[in-house]
């Protein structure tokens, strides 16, 4: 069975690790606010999203914002400016909670009822490699049938899980596997 790339890029190969091309690929699903949260109109939209139930506040206290729930009434109701720092504050709490949110409702569109989801793997790009070098790579589908652990590292921001999960899953390849940890772009639908 293959290894990991070492050397990736040595003979002028080009493309992304596997696991980034499905975190960005999850990214898309995302569709955060587009109001900067500098504009009152973004931090507005952003405080509701965070104070809206017990539990978004809880998991945007646990996210990082720790400020009273006084100090959020006053930001609300547009009679105090939450500092940078707070500001920076609001928007990394803003990210994971939505992040966490869309993972749950993800999870079980990807996973189908163990039906799975087809995932279309495109292969490095080795134009800027010479041809001796050159190997021979097509266009791969996979169908994963278990989304958790993918799903659970892309929700948490933990690249190193996600890259684990997704090699779990890419060793259904067979011994191929090691030509698709590189790669130009994943696709699936959700």
């Amino acid at each position: 069975m293959p290894e990991r790339t070492i050397e990736f890029g040595k003979y002028g190969a080009r493309g992304i690790k596997g696991h980034e091309a499905v975190a960005r690929q999850l990214d898309s699903y995302l569709r955060y606010i587009t109001s900067p949260v500098t504009t009152p109109r973004g931090l507005l939209a952003r405080l509701h999203y965070l104070t809206r139930t017990g539990h978004a506040l809880a998991a945007a206290r646990e996210a990082g914002l720790t400020v009273t729930g006084r100090t959020i009434d006053a930001w609300l109701e547009e009679q105090r400016r939450p500092s940078k720092k707070n500001l920076t504050r609001i928007e990394d709490a803003y990210r994971t909670v939505r992040r966490h949110n869309v993972a749950r409702y993800l999870l079980p569109r990807l996973n189908r009822e163990g039906r799975g989801t087809r995932v279309e793997i495109h292969p490095l790009n080795q134009s800027g490699v010479n041809r001796p070098q050159q190997r021979v790579l097509e266009f791969r589908t996979l169908n994963i049938r278990h989304w958790d652990r993918i799903i659970g590292a892309w929700s948490a921001a933990d690249d190193r899980a996600l890259d684990d999960a997704w090699i779990e899953q890419i060793v259904d390849l067979g011994s191929q596997w090691g030509q698709y940890e590189y790669c130009t772009n994943v696709g699936f639908a959700a």
